[in-house]
């Protein structure tokens, strides 16, 4: 049918540009964001490209669904606008013959929503989380930057080079202050090296002095010395553990439905049936009203959509602390809210008003006076 395609047509336009801009912005902010992490040391730096493709991949499921729900919401606007949803209405279709076209524009990323939400989200999380864990377990000699305090992966040790030093094997007026259980050290040296005896890699440093303080005593006992060499650890080794409920896969949570592992998941499958519903939502709430203007849609479809997520985030809170049932809470909200805006629908279909179901005084008729 022509109109369904011209139909489709607008809405792919409105929905690849919505989506466009949306993106741009997240990735601003994001790079923003992934910017301050590796000035703070959080990133790597040579990664920040990497990392942000990971958070925008993230959160594409949540965009998408908003832009779905704006694509809808804009065209409809500039249909009831033009008046060509008088003709389609005039030619004997109400308004629930405008699912079908809709359902048949907007199944594809219905599908790619559930898919980046039930199974690419967690994998992005993981891969995020491991670029993380590996650039924070790095060899205490790879955190070190010229002219910069540097922290070892234990936190027992504090570093400092001189910025003129250009070397990865030498440095140059060296600054070292180790805390250890009832001692302080604090080492420093004109110049130092790093070699590797063994399979452990050390750190030679020469003509320094080096201050050591008891903590139980005060006791402060200064040295002077022409060689000093320090064991440079290694990356801080962390357990296997548990992983977080981010990163693993749907399947997973299924399998071990703990009150955590719900919330999680009713956080991704909440997602998905909320982009369902904001199909019909976009429908059912688009109208046109001269009093409100051309933007007055598009207002509330963004705070129909902040309301409806952050009510998918609060069931996420609910159930995993254990104050509500996953399949209660699930179906409450959007089966709740399917229904509902099934029932406004079919007011709007059949043009029901509050006035039919509200008894009415009979009229009284006056008797009409001689003439």
């Amino acid at each position: 049918m022509l109109f369904h395609s011209s139909l489709r047509r607008e809405l792919s336009r409105t929905f690849g540009a919505s989506l466009v801009v949306l993106v741009t912005i997240i990735m601003t902010m994001m790079l923003v964001r992934t910017l301050k992490q590796a000035s703070r040391g959080s990133v790597n730096p040579q990664e920040i490209m990497l990392v942000l493709g990971y958070n925008v991949l993230g959160n594409l499921p949540t965009v998408m669904a908003l832009c779905l729900f704006i694509a809808i919401v804009a065209t409809l606007s500039r249909m009831y606008r033009d008046s060509e949803m008088v003709i389609w209405f005039a030619s004997g279709n109400g308004l629930l013959g405008m699912v079908r076209p809709l359902l048949r524009f907007s199944w594809p990323v219905l599908l790619l929503i559930a898919g980046l939400a039930l199974f690419a989200a967690p994998w992005t999380e993981g891969q995020r989380q491991s670029l993380r864990d590996r650039y924070e377990q790095r060899d205490d000699l790879e955190r070190i930057s010229p002219g910069q305090f540097q922290e070892s992966a234990d936190g027992s040790k504090v570093f400092f080079i001189d910025r003129d030093s250009t070397s990865d094997l030498g440095a140059r007026n060296v600054f070292i202050a180790t805390r250890e259980p009832g001692r302080e050290t604090v080492t420093s040296a004109r110049s130092g090296e790093i070699t590797t005896i063994g399979d452990t890699r050390y750190l030679l440093l020469s003509n320094g002095q080096r201050l050591e303080t008891d903590s139980t005593t005060a006791s402060k006992q200064v040295s002077e010395f022409e060689t000093y060499g320090t064991r440079v650890g290694q990356a801080l080794v962390r357990g296997s553990g548990q992983r977080a409920l981010r990163t693993q896969a749907t399947w997973e949570l299924l399998l071990a439905p703990t009150p955590a592992a719900l919330g999680e998941l009713s956080w991704r499958v909440g997602l998905v049936l909320a982009a369902c519903n904001f199909v019909l939502i976009g429908l059912a709430v688009v109208n046109i009203n001269p009093r409100i203007g051309r933007a007055g849609n598009l207002l509330f479809a963004v705070f129909a959509f902040n309301l409806y997520y952050n009510l998918v985030n609060l069931g996420n809170n609910w159930i995993a602390g254990g104050e509500a049932s996953f399949w209660a809470y699930t179906l409450l909200l959007h089966l709740g809210v399917f229904v509902g805006v099934g029932l406004w629908l079919l007011a709007r279909h059949l043009q029901w008003s509050w006035r039919d179901f509200w008894p009415q005084r009979p009229r009284v008729e006056l008797p009409r006076a001689a003439a």
